[in-house]
């Protein structure tokens, strides 16, 4: 084992955090918990993901259980944690395990990206992992890690091969799964963005963006583009305390999650008028707009969004629609945008 890889095992061994999904004490990790919690830290913060990982090994302890559950049950528990498609292809992941690997996750870094919702990165941590295989992972705290260590000045994404390359010599025959961790470890704790904490770090003497002192000048990226601005009106039909909510399409943003019919989510210069909503509102109803707007962020675009709001006397059929309490409106899984869209139905 090359001396790097020994030091920071070394550190490991003493520091590492005790996460719910990590095994322990030579026991070996279960592959499935391991490729479910990777599907969840993904662009997910570990603090926000502990609670959703324990709710869905309570509720799917195996991938078997998890590939009979309906989607739309997954959805429902997996709303607030963002990015729809990681749940849907985490359903047809465990049911592909199922058909096509007896429900046992193929056990090498090759197999592993055929599945889906499987990409280089967490097909390499369920490798090294759950399989012991020498397999170079790298997620974003590894980037920085060794963007700084190795000085890789090559600008964001470019510089992912270079990386890679660098991560796959240091990596270790031995405890590859541990090495991995403890490199997510390092960056979490120490190896932070701003102000790493350099002087208790395993590798400060192998860092050369540390000699240099200018470590929060890595990983180098190019300038953040300005977010557009998308408006919209989003519709609050009511009737006998049930409001009409729509089951977004499979396919797109949000897909298959439960919402609010609304205008397009587009770049314009202000809010749609009624008069412009028309082909989109759920039902030819005399509409009442509010004053405040909710807002969202997501990845690639800012939401603005005002709320129409109307009555019926009768609960009308509207395709892709449905009713539902709206004293049980916290209980169907909407995602975070639609949460902040509904208060303002209270405002």
């Amino acid at each position: 084992m090359n001396s790097s890889a020994t030091d920071l095992l070394n550190w490991y061994d003493t520091h590492k955090r005790t996460l719910p999904w990590r095994a322990g004490n030579g026991i070996t990790p279960d592959p499935y918990r391991v490729w479910l919690s990777e599907i969840m830290l993904q662009q997910t913060t570990v603090a926000t993901v502990k609670s959703y990982f324990e709710k869905f090994t309570t509720l799917w302890p195996t991938v078997q259980a998890l590939a009979s559950a309906p989607q739309e049950l997954i959805l429902k528990e997996w709303a607030g944690l963002g990015y729809y498609a990681r749940a849907r292809n985490l359903h047809k992941c465990a049911g592909v395990v199922m058909n096509q690997y007896g429900g046992n996750f193929p056990d090498t870094e090759a197999e592993l990206k055929k599945l889906p919702g499987i990409g280089d990165y967490t097909a390499a941590a369920i490798a090294a992992i759950a399989f012991n295989e020498r397999a170079a992972v790298v997620d974003g705290n590894i980037e920085r890690i060794i963007s700084r260590t190795h000085y890789i000045e090559t600008l964001l994404p470019k510089a992912k091969k270079e990386i890679r390359e660098a991560v796959a010599q240091i990596t270790p025959a031995e405890r590859p799964g541990d090495f991995a961790q403890a490199m997510m470890d390092l960056g979490s704790s120490i190896c932070s963005p701003k102000n790493p904490e350099c002087l208790l770090c395993p590798w400060q003497t192998r860092c050369q963006a540390q000699k240099a002192g200018d470590m929060e000048r890595f990983p180098v990226k190019p300038p953040k583009k300005v977010k557009p601005i998308r408006r919209a009106i989003s519709f609050w039909l009511e009737h006998d305390r049930h409001v009409l909510l729509e089951r977004r399409p499979d396919s797109g943003l949000l897909g298959g999650m439960p919402g609010f019919f609304s205008t397009p989510w587009v770049e314009r210069s202000e809010i749609p008028s009624l008069i412009e909503s028309e082909g989109f509102q759920p039902y030819p109803a005399k509409w009442l707009v509010g004053n405040k707007l909710a807002t969202h962020t997501f990845t690639h675009f800012h939401l603005e969004t005002a709320l129409a709001i109307s009555q019926t006397g009768s609960k009308i059929n509207v395709e892709s629609g449905f009713w539902h309490p709206i004293a049980q409106l916290d209980e169907i899984g909407l995602p975070t945008v639609f949460k902040k869209i509904a208060k303002l139905y209270k405002c």
